[in-house]
């Protein structure tokens, strides 16, 4: 967890150091606020005493009050901003790492757990910063605060007081003995329902066709199930628990009052001594229901704390994942061939497979001829066309681009080198010319002639040109509101507009027609010479 504040920024630093000023201020007014009381009791029992001496005592109180409300609202208002800021900075933080994950690291942690983590866990420590962290400060200065104020008041009342504390430190340790294991698993079992559900929204199309909704609601029912149990549990816990604090609270009021009148009972015949000790047993009163509103405090961080802490420790996990793919050394000025591939002695195994993959690649590709890559499923094709943008690693050999291992590339470098069309066609939510020029694209092209260009290579300006809005048309997420051959083709043009020195075509016209496909290839031949093509078919 205390990695997390390395993430605090220096406004947020000042802020919480402001609050926790603000907090013991906040607590100082609330404990003066029972002298006042004291004072006002002793003015009532006193003969001569004037209404007006009263009134100023209780105008004094009233400003207390307010001045205790204005400094939790101000704590409160600083902290939700703490915390918002704090989320916002670590959720980016998160975006990043994630994004120069290599596909291993994102398949250990597995995609609905990523997406957990950069949502509901960084919700969990926004909202233990937004309440826990007031109540972690102020909890122990208050407790520790009423019992000095009330310790030389009254013999019997403290004992009365520490016994009950006796009662609810033990009630406490019982319920957090099985409830906090609980809560160590909700964040998990929130993956298994994130991925439950994503897992469906993917395969809706085929769950529908197989009529196989009742079998999958079943599985996500379980999974369910075991979240809500587990929260059901927690939260139980917690109803049970506030009755029994409640209840000792209203005991210890009663033993003190029942202790304060057998008190008044044996100092009958001298008043005076009764006013001090009526006014004491009032003023007790009140910080022992603050000892024990302290301890109450301390139960809500105990529910909050656990979870958030598994929540950190799971935003850590991919903060201090160190990815395996990184930046080599060698500046994109060194290199002097173009468009060449070479692989010497290349093996590949997947993680902790125990079979290889590939064995003994040897390939030497020259700038500007088309190689394809032609075998049964599951032979490797996809696999070894991967190895060259660096998806994976090589297990052994080397991958040349240029002559140059592609290890020792800068990723940047790199991928501006490579025009990439995946098996499953990516699209993004956007425009028809977002999607066009994507990344770094922008930089390549000047004006709409070079989009138009691309998708007529791709064989996508006439259904692009049909479309209402045309460049401006709206893509929706994943490309959802076109069919496969279009998503394919403007996947396509988006290759063909980076202009780059060697394409990787993975399967990538598998949804196009025999016309399409002819037109498409003819036109890459004809107006990308000097390109490498690699295409999996």
């Amino acid at each position: 967890m205390l990695k997390m504040f390395k993430h605090l920024g220096i406004k947020e630093v000042i802020s919480i150091i402001l609050s926790i000023g603000l907090i013991v201020l906040q607590v100082w007014l609330d404990l003066k606020l029972p002298e006042y009381m004291k004072e006002i009791m002793t003015l009532i029992q006193t003969p001569g005493s004037a209404t007006k001496d009263i009134l100023v005592v209780g105008g004094n109180m009233l400003l207390l009050a307010l001045a205790s409300l204005s400094a939790a609202v101000v704590t409160g208002f600083f902290m939700a901003r703490v915390a918002a800021a704090f989320s916002r900075r670590v959720r980016g933080k998160m975006f990043d790492k994630i994004t120069s994950f290599s596909n291993e690291e994102i398949n250990n942690f597995e995609t609905a757990s990523l997406i957990t983590r950069t949502t509901n866990d960084v919700s969990q420590i926004q909202m233990f910063i937004t309440m826990g962290v007031q109540l972690l400060i102020k909890a122990p200065i208050m407790a520790v605060w009423s019992i000095i104020k009330i310790y030389n008041v009254g013999v019997e009342w403290s004992t009365a007081t520490f016994v009950t504390l006796i009662l609810l430190t033990i009630l406490i340790a019982i319920i957090m003995i099985f409830v906090i294991p609980k809560i160590r698993k909700v964040q998990s079992l929130t993956d298994d329902v994130t991925k439950s559900v994503r897992e469906n929204l993917k395969g809706v199309r085929v769950i529908r066709a197989y009529n196989a909704e009742g079998f999958q609601e079943d599985k996500f029912d379980v999974k369910n199930k075991n979240l809500t149990n587990v929260v059901l549990f927690t939260n139980k816990a917690m109803s049970f628990m506030m009755p029994i604090m409640n209840f000792l609270m209203s005991v210890l009021m009663v033993a003190i009052y029942y202790i304060g009148a057998i008190l008044l009972k044996n100092q009958i015949g001298d008043p005076l001594l009764q006013v001090d000790t009526f006014a004491n047993m009032l003023i007790f009163s009140q910080y022992a229901m603050m000892v024990i509103m302290a301890y109450i405090m301390l139960v809500m961080i105990f529910f909050l704390l656990p979870r958030s802490l598994v929540s950190a420790k799971r935003i850590n996990e991919v903060l201090y994942t160190k990815p395996k793919i990184v930046d080599g050394n060698i500046d994109l000025e060194d290199t002097k061939l173009k468009g060449t591939i070479e692989f010497k002695n290349v093996s590949f195994k997947y993680p902790e497979a125990e079979e290889y993959v590939l064995k003994d690649i040897n390939l030497e590709i020259n700038k500007g001829e088309t190689v394809a890559f032609i075998g049964s499923t599951g032979s490797g094709k996809s696999t070894l066309i991967n190895l060259i943008p660096r998806f994976y690693d090589a297990s052994s050999g080397e991958v040349l681009i240029n002559g140059i291992d592609v290890r020792d590339y800068k990723l940047f470098d790199l991928n501006e080198k490579i025009g990439y069309v995946a098996q499953k066609a990516v699209l993004f939510k956007g425009k028809v010319s977002d999607n066009i020029a994507f990344g770094t694209n922008k930089e390549r092209i000047n004006d709409e002639t070079d989009i138009w260009e691309a998708l007529e290579i791709a064989q996508a300006k006439d259904f692009v040109s049909e479309l209402e809005d045309k460049l401006d048309s709206d893509i929706a997420q994943s490309g959802t509101n076109l069919s496969g051959g279009q998503k394919q083709r403007l996947s396509i043009a988006r290759a063909v507009a980076k202009k780059p020195e060697i394409f990787i075509f993975d399967d990538s016209f598998s949804a196009l027609d025999f016309k399409t496909d002819r037109a498409l290839r003819t036109a890459l031949k004809e107006k990308t010479k000097g390109t490498t093509n690699l295409v999996v078919a």
